[in-house]
């Protein structure tokens, strides 16, 4: 083994020019493929973090009688089927081992408008039960002007997107409530007339559905906000708390459900008609005594006191469109989301479950189909570096035709010669694709950074985010000696064949 060694390195010293071309290509490939493994690594972690842990979760729940997968952006603004029994798919989906955490919300689109004068816009509206969004998603919004919304408090948080949509529409700017306008807010082409923009802190929304039941509600503006990363798409959903949202959309809110009544209250709703008249007709209700009297209750009193103490709202009995699930680390995207179908169906819960990438439409489509380019990519790579590799070992190995024909004259089998150039292209292999790996591996890090940004809705689902931030783990730079391991050896496998052809009489006529 160490004479077959010894042998390849003196030949790769003395073809220095063939060397350096093999080692040059070797050094691009594992370079370009340990970035590009980076790129793809970056946008999934970018997706991840930007997309599924700050809006979506990964998988989705809705009624079973939805009929589209694509819940977040339906063409044409379509409504979600409601879902009217969260309380029971609540209680089931917190015992399954492999959900992690959970948030419901409704989701449907709205028109909006702020005055009789003004022209309506349109915008997707999540309604949330505010204090539970933030621990489910937590830093994945942040006020720029205003606040955030208060546990249990009515109003909106307009987004950066919606509200220069808004602008567009009616000529209106929305501030915070008492707010004034921050000029560095501004878009560009309003800062000539930054003084005489005209205001709103109040929006009144307008649901859309099939069945024209909504209602129109007037809600204060409580912020303006953006999200962590992906603002240019996620800025179209403005956020309202979920007993606004139900009463725009014409659903139930929790809050105009009738109270339990009391046992002596049920007696009287369930009176037939006699013994209601039979108990106004009763002597008791004669006063005797009008100076003793007990004061007549007033309406409001009477109102009050049938409906007893003020009760607190369950947000959980209204209506919602959704349920955003999180997995547990370690359960896959897919099979998680067959499996928590499977368990809805079961228990007969009318719903049913798809992962965020179906529920998101043609951004999660158009996500997955930028990966994958990005992964055609890198393996034309790989194959155009065979191609080349294959070329230039085979043209060596013909060059070298009299020193190998005086080898096999001299007793040196094939194997011997198979052996000796797998060597000298595994040496070549080390060397320069070990330097292209490193190379890379700096190169990503530099790139990151550099914190390179961009507003391009398209290019940040490439970047995963709104910065450019490849990642290199401990898998990816395994695949990286991977890829450059297979290249080497079906880039050898055609040369090493043209070798051991050789013959010493191929030496012989070559001299």
């Amino acid at each position: 083994m160490g004479l077959i060694i010894k042998i390849s390195w003196r030949n790769i010293m003395r073809h220095k020019g063939k060397s350096l071309i093999i080692g040059a290509i070797l050094f691009l490939g594992a370079l370009i493929m340990t970035i590009g493994n980076g790129v793809i690594s970056g946008m999934d972690r970018g997706m991840r973090k930007n997309l599924v842990e700050g809006f979506t979760g990964d998988v989705v729940i809705v009624s079973d009688k939805q009929e589209s997968d694509n819940v977040f952006l339906p063409m044409m603004g379509k409504a979600i089927e409601p879902i009217n029994n969260y309380r029971d798919i609540k209680a089931f989906v917190a015992k399954l081992p492999y959900v992690n955490r959970f948030m419901p919300a409704g989701k449907n689109a709205v028109m909006w408008l702020s005055n009789e004068a003004s022209n309506p816009g349109f915008s997707y509206v999540l309604g949330v039960d505010f204090g539970q969004y933030l621990k489910v998603f937590p830093d994945c919004i942040r006020p720029i002007e205003g606040r955030l919304l208060n546990p249990g408090e009515e109003g909106v948080l307009i987004t950066t997107g919606a509200r220069k949509q808004f602008y567009e529409f009616s000529n209106l700017w929305c501030v915070p409530e008492s707010g004034k306008v921050v000029v560095k807010n501004l878009e560009k082409d309003m800062l000539p007339d930054s003084a005489s923009i005209q205001v709103t802190d109040n929006m009144v929304f307008m649901g859309m559905n099939e069945d024209n039941s909504t209602a129109d509600i007037k809600v204060r503006v409580k912020g303006v906000a953006k999200y962590r990363a992906l603002d240019m798409i996620l800025g179209h959903f403005v956020i309202t708390d979920i007993e606004s949202y139900r009463r725009a959309m014409g659903y139930i809110a929790a809050s105009d459900k009738a109270p339990e009544l009391t046992a002596e209250q049920q007696t009287v709703f369930n009176a037939a008609d006699a013994d209601l008249d039979a108990m106004f007709g009763q002597s008791i209700m004669i006063v005797s005594d009008v100076k003793n009297a007990a004061p007549v209750a007033s309406a409001k009193n009477a109102a009050a006191a049938t409906a007893g103490e003020p009760r607190t709202v369950d947000v959980d009995d209204g209506t919602y469109n959704m349920v955003m699930v999180f997995l547990k680390d370690g359960t896959s995207l897919e099979q998680g989301a067959k499996q928590l179908d499977a368990d809805l169906k079961a228990a007969k819960l009318n719903a049913r479950a798809v992962t965020w990438k179906k529920a998101f439409g043609v951004i999660g489509s158009m996500a997955a189909l930028i990966k994958g380019s990005l992964f055609v990519f890198v393996m034309f790579l790989f194959f155009v570096a065979i191609i080349i590799i294959v070329n230039t070992l085979s043209m060596a190995a013909l060059e070298r035709t009299s020193e190998i024909g005086m080898m096999r004259a001299i007793g040196a089998r094939k194997g011997f010669i198979g052996v000796m150039f797998f060597w000298e292209t595994a040496m070549l292999s080390i060397f320069f694709g070990g330097i292209g790996i490193f190379t890379g591996i700096i190169a990503v890090n530099i790139i990151t950074a550099c914190h390179i940004t961009s507003q391009n809705d398209i290019v940040q689902l490439l970047y995963g985010g709104d910065t450019f931030a490849p990642l290199l783990t401990v898998p990816d730079i395994g695949m990286a000696i991977v890829q450059l391991a297979l290249v080497t050896l079906i880039a050898m496998i055609y040369p090493t064949r043209v070798a051991q052809s050789i013959t010493p009489l191929d030496a012989v006529v070559r001299e």
